[in-house]
């Protein structure tokens, strides 16, 4: 069984952090519980798909089970895979509820392709006192082999494009229109060459670096006593 990537219209964005100096944000990309259903019921139908949520040593699961035999009349075969959310800044126990819902679907392979997203860097919008109220919608997006090669986000008040990475003749992904920023420092962040020899691009190195450069990277993880893990540049 295998679920569809997800179009663009199905995928939402929202704000993961603000630089420390208000000179941009980056953006996650996410699907809502509504997508889930939506997708289960579009490719196996309402009555083959269920949910249960249970709690397990303190934290709410959810087990999505399907009837992988749908396709084949008077014949049930239920397959079962779980999950465990977190609670929301909003409403705690219908926010837990829906992420462990939403990670169970990711379990079967909905929306699993967004873990291939680049880091989003977004220098087109407003911010003040350290809060961004901008929409960011996905306009187009494109795969291949389940990874994310083409994707365009635009801000919805102003339509401007905001974020645009193509798929280019080498099949390396070319960078944002705009600079990648450090969320901490404020400076462009460049490309590196790791100590694997691989050239690891601005894009690359934000994502593993969690939006910051490598120095303000390895800054923070010294003040938090981490370890850098060994595929960082």
């Amino acid at each position: 069984m295998k679920f569809r990537e997800l179009r663009a219209d199905e995928i939402e964005c929202r704000i993961g952090q603000i630089g420390k100096n208000g000179n941009g944000l980056s953006l996650l990309l996410y699907k809502t519980a509504r997508c889930d259903m939506d997708l289960l019921d579009e490719v196996v139908g309402p009555e083959n798909w269920q949910r249960e949520h249970y709690e397990c040593k303190g934290n709410l699961f959810c087990r999505v089970g399907i009837n992988t035999n749908y396709n084949v009349p008077e014949s049930v075969n239920w397959v079962y895979k779980s999950d465990c959310g977190s609670e929301s800044n909003t409403e705690k126990e219908k926010g837990e509820a829906s992420d462990s819902f939403k990670r169970a679907c990711v379990n079967w392979g909905i929306g699993r392709e967004l873990y291939t997203a680049p880091f989003i860097w977004v220098t087109d919008c407003k911010i003040e006192n350290s809060k961004c109220h901008d929409k960011f919608v996905v306009s187009n997006i494109s795969y291949k082999d389940s990874k994310i090669t083409e994707l365009t986000i635009k801000n919805e008040k102003t339509g401007n494009v905001v974020f645009e990475m193509n798929k280019i003749s080498n099949n390396k992904k070319k960078e944002a229109v705009n600079d990648i920023i450090c969320t901490k420092c404020g400076k462009p962040i460049m490309m590196l060459t790791g100590k694997d020899n691989k050239l690891y691009s601005a894009g690359e190195v934000a994502k593993l670096c969690k939006g910051m450069c490598k120095e303000c990277y390895e800054v923070t993880k010294n003040e938090r006593k981490n370890t850098v893990p060994k595929y960082i540049p």
